[in-house]
């Protein structure tokens, strides 16, 4: 599927705010090693991590494909979108 670049931004975006949740839990439950966390706590960071992982997948796969799409490099590719999302003004 072929995305625009503002589509590779919105979508690594909400990567980012998926990941900043699961550190948000994280910090709130204390690390699962040293804290035994309730079933609930349990299944509420495992939902979380699990949307952070599929979102970040989905902008990977995305920039993968925008790039070879392109005749670009990945990693370029990769730069400028995360250049768009974490300095807008730029």
């Amino acid at each position: 599927m072929a995305h625009t670049f503002e589509e590779l931004v919105e979508m690594q975006r909400a990567a980012d705010a998926a990941h900043a949740q699961v550190k948000r839990l994280r910090d709130q439950y204390g690390p699962p090693t040293t804290t035994a966390w309730t079933e609930h706590q349990t299944s509420t960071y495992e939902t979380a991590w699990r949307a952070w992982r599929d979102l970040a997948r989905d902008a990977q796969a995305a920039v993968t494909d925008y790039a070879k799409t392109g005749g670009r490099p990945r990693n370029e590719v990769e730069a400028e979108v995360k250049t768009a999302v974490r300095h807008p003004e730029v």
